[in-house]
């Protein structure tokens, strides 16, 4: 009695056990002896697989990517600097806030260069007049010396002293020009539209010529600097497409293109420097934000790749299963290169012609058991 209750309990696990199987994996498992089914020994459980279970080894072109990171930096800005010394009058834009180029910044006293304007004015009136005297004298002296009442050096040195109001009265103009330069710069003006990131005075600062006043900044175009190995340039092409991930915007991704590459390697490494430029029409992003993403390489020639899917790791060791001949076999890959896209990969390792490579994930395979890829007849119903 005992022994026939063992047999009976034996036989349910089995059973429960090709049910559990079954329904994980997918595929159809058939007892192929009685004898099996009663757990009296006998031939071991054919699983069947159908042709969704299977992948084939196929040669296609895989979609390269190369790395690249780096911090965002502004395609465009500029710091606005004196072009004249005085007094900071007036201050009429703040940081964040946005400028449009010609809009007045700033405004700087302009007594002194009003005072030094009117002085370069009035030598300029000062000159025309003794142009005007030295011109005379000149006509004066060519019809004496015409009529023989002087001398020739006579006659040359009124006609060198006019030379030489001439060039007086070109230096008062000059200087004239300048000094209405100044008191022109004297107004602030931004160059080009954008933000206002950094405000470097305040009213009723002294500032000298050349000193920082305010940094300008378009947002409406970034830059990426990346440092690429010496040996990945080769494969890289200028509007080559490049696919980032920025520090804070979560799943959010964002398109540039490769820009320029520079001639040389950066001193004391073996890289080189890549531009990418990235559209930022609605000012998302911000100079100084780090960024990750992926340059977008040209396809090269077919290689044989299999589903990410039918790789398995197990110990640091890469293999798949595969039907052949009828059996089940565990083969150790070589994979080469990843195409997450299109979840494929590079098969370096040579497989058996007639290998068909399990697909998807399946429990308690062993080495050797029986296997078969069931026709898609045989599962169509009956009449």
């Amino acid at each position: 009695m005992s022994g026939w209750f063992t047999r009976r309990r034996l036989l349910g696990a089995i059973l429960g056990s090709i049910v559990v199987a079954g329904a994980a994996g997918g595929i159809a498992v058939r007892v192929v002896n009685k004898a099996a089914a009663e757990g009296r020994g006998g031939p071991p459980v054919t699983l069947e697989f159908t042709s969704a279970d299977i992948a084939r080894i196929e040669p296609r072109q895989l979609a390269r990517w190369l790395p690249v990171s780096g911090t965002l930096q502004p395609v465009n800005q500029t710091t606005v600097k004196a072009k004249v010394s005085g007094e900071v009058l007036q201050v009429q834009v703040r940081e964040g806030e946005s400028v449009r180029a010609g809009q007045v910044l700033a405004r700087l006293d302009t007594a002194d260069l009003e005072a030094k304007l009117n002085d370069r004015s009035g030598a300029l009136e000062s000159s025309r007049a003794q142009l005007a005297l030295a011109e005379k004298t000149r006509t004066q002296n060519q019809a004496l010396l015409k009529q023989g009442f002087i001398s020739q050096n006579a006659y040359d040195s009124a006609e060198s002293n006019l030379s030489v109001t001439q060039g007086s009265l070109k230096s008062y103009e000059a200087q004239v020009q300048l000094a209405r330069n100044a008191l022109r710069d004297a107004v602030v003006i931004a160059p080009l539209t954008g933000t206002l990131a950094k405000r470097h005075v305040q009213p009723g600062e002294k500032v000298n010529f050349d000193s920082p006043l305010f940094t300008i900044v378009d947002l409406g175009r970034m830059e990426l600097q990346a440092m690429v190995p010496a040996n990945d340039i080769p494969e890289i092409r200028i509007a080559m497409p490049v696919e980032l991930s920025i520090d804070g915007f979560g799943a959010r991704t964002f398109a540039g293109s490769v820009e320029r590459i520079n001639p040389t390697t950066e001193s004391g490494t073996r890289a080189i420097l890549v531009f990418v430029q990235i559209p930022n029409p609605d000012a998302a992003l911000r100079g100084g934000m780090f960024a990750t993403g992926r340059i977008r390489l040209a396809e090269g020639a077919a290689v044989p790749t299999l589903p990410l899917a039918a790789i398995r790791t197990e110990a640091g060791q890469t293999y798949v299963w595969s039907v052949e001949a009828g059996r089940l076999a565990r083969r150790s890959v070589t994979l080469g290169r990843r195409d997450e896209a299109a979840a494929l990969v590079e098969l370096k390792s040579t497989l058996p012609a007639d290998a068909q490579v399990l697909a998807a994930r399946f429990d308690n395979l062993k080495e050797g058991g029986p296997a078969v890829l069931r026709s898609p007849s045989a599962t169509k119903p009956a009449g």
